[in-house]
């Protein structure tokens, strides 16, 4: 039975504005799949920048950060704003812009304009695999916070707040994200201040030193990211993961396509990475906060909600605990929306109607609708995860170390190299992919992450090698007679207009 303390109270208000705000930007949906996957192309620098940072800033890098720190060390839990930080920094000074000038729906999309259907396919597959182990860490972070709140089983906490997303995103796909996010992240980033300078001041009654002092050495100095008995090969790959891997984020080039201009784009994720930032404070301390705290803890992933019902004010407590939601749910929302999308357009639109079973494309209304119906089973799928290997924060990792393996080539090389082609990307895309999967058995425990730092480089080098042996067959600014980086026919047949559309080497079409 549900308890109903303030602090339920709050919650419970809190979903019903986020559901309520969700759902009515269905209104702006205005039947159409460009505005339910990205807004239209239409989305101001505040939109575009707060959004970035709702992805970045979520149940993984918080409640999963402050666990992390707790079982492991300030690094551990550190790395994962920290590296979102600098994958957005880097959208932001090299791929932001020409990706948005692309004018495509989802990330596959570039795979398909580069290297046809084979990549899209893959790399799709791939995309979906790391964004439902996204959304399960939410969802299970979402579960922790309301079943300790309103002290229901962890199950029914988590279906809670899978439905009310499931619901706002069939409503208002992105839409629904833009206008959640405003009041979701920013009460999140002030709860994380508040809390942190609750017990940094020494409100709590504690000063802080004494905090800081009951932490074991290793947890605070720098032997997190130079010892590799202490973490450091992991903590390090986790930045690698997120700083590099998150490039190729279906939740985060959503927003990127959805920026009104290319200079919006770019200035959207720069102002993501300052608020991302600005949480690594106060988000991993409280692990060490939880520490002095709650010392003998058998779930670290109760650490952060506990902390904020039992030892401090309700007014920060409350706050904390509806950031925390906030931010999951907006990630959740996101992810679901983007895996959904590649799973209609680019999945059963292009490479099953079109390619195999040789059928026209659905027109804009069947591909709304398809994406509609596919939030369904995919939140179902995380739902499945997160339930059965409730682990937010490593899943955070986890989700950009699949892409990173053999995606992040592609990506980038079909970007800013004229060569790149169909066979370097293909190869790419499943060594680099294969051998991660190898590694994940065969690497001992004490070099762990070198499973993860390894595979990118090699599945680099391979793309590379694979484009200059067979530019001649696939010279890289051709695919099949098809010059690079036209639109796809269905934006023709939906009326968008060719003109203006730019490709990453400088031509443009029309």
């Amino acid at each position: 039975m549900v308890e109903l303390t303030g602090y339920g109270i709050a919650v419970i208000a809190f979903l019903g504005l986020s559901i309520v705000v969700g759902t009515l930007t269905v209104k702006l949906v205005k039947r159409s799949s460009k505005r339910y996957m990205v807004a239209g192309k239409s989305l101001p620098l505040f939109f575009v920048g707060t959004m970035l940072a709702a992805q970045s800033i979520d149940g993984n890098s918080s409640l999963g950060n402050v666990s992390l720190v707790y079982q492991f060390g300030f690094w551990a839990g550190a790395v994962i704003p920290i590296g979102l930080a600098i994958c957005l920094v880097l959208t932001g000074a090299f791929y932001g812009k020409r990706l948005n000038k692309m004018s495509m729906l989802t990330l596959p999309d570039f795979y398909f304009r580069r290297f046809g259907n084979g990549a899209e396919g893959i790399s799709g597959v791939l995309m979906m695999i790391s964004f439902i182990v996204l959304v399960a860490g939410n969802f299970a972070a979402t579960g922790f916070i309301l079943s300790t709140v309103l002290q229901i089983d962890f199950f029914w906490a988590m279906l809670i707040g899978a439905i009310i997303v499931l619901i706002y995103t069939f409503a208002g796909g992105l839409f629904s994200s833009a206008y959640t996010d405003i009041f979701q992240i920013y009460l999140a980033i002030g709860a994380f201040w508040a809390a942190f300078i609750f017990f940094a001041a020494g409100f709590s009654g504690v000063d802080f030193s004494a905090i800081l002092g009951n932490a074991p050495p290793a947890y605070l100095g720098l032997s997190g990211l130079t010892d590799p008995a202490n973490g450091a090969y992991v903590n390090w790959a986790g930045i690698a993961a997120l700083g590099l891997g998150d490039i190729v984020a279906l939740d985060f080039m959503e927003r990127v396509f959805a920026a009104k201009d290319p200079k919006t784009a770019s200035r959207g994720a720069f102002w993501g990475a300052g608020l991302t930032l600005s949480t690594v404070i106060p988000t991993s301390m409280m692990g060490i906060v939880a520490l002095y705290y709650l010392p003998n803890l058998t779930d670290p992933f109760t650490a952060y909600p506990d902390l904020a019902l039992n030892h401090m004010p309700f007014a920060i407590g409350a706050a904390l605990l509806m950031g925390v939601l906030g931010a999951s749910m907006s990630t959740a929302n996101g992810g679901l929306l983007a895996i959904s999308s590649v799973m209609s357009r680019n999945i059963i639109q292009r490479d099953i109607m079109k390619r195999i079973l040789k059928r026209p494309g659905m027109n804009d209304k069947k591909l709304l609708m398809t994406t509609r119906i596919f939030t369904v089973p995919m939140m179902i799928a995380a739902f499945i995860l997160g339930y059965v290997l409730p682990q937010p924060g490593i899943y955070l990792v986890l989700a950009f170390d699949i892409v990173f393996a053999g995606a992040w080539a592609p990506l980038t090389l079909g970007l800013f190299w004229r060569k790149a082609n169909m066979p370097a990307a293909i190869a790419s895309l499943i060594i680099g992919s294969a051998i991660r999967l190898v590694l994940f058995f065969a690497i001992p425990p004490d070099l762990a992450g070198l499973d993860t730092m390894i595979p990118p480089p090699i599945s680099f080098a391979i793309f590379i090698g694979v484009a200059l042996a067979t530019q001649k067959k696939y010279p890289g600014e051709q695919r099949h007679g098809v010059v690079d980086y036209v639109p796809p026919e269905e934006d023709v047949v939906n009326g968008d207009d060719l003109k203006g559309y730019v490709t990453s080497t400088g031509g443009k079409v029309g």
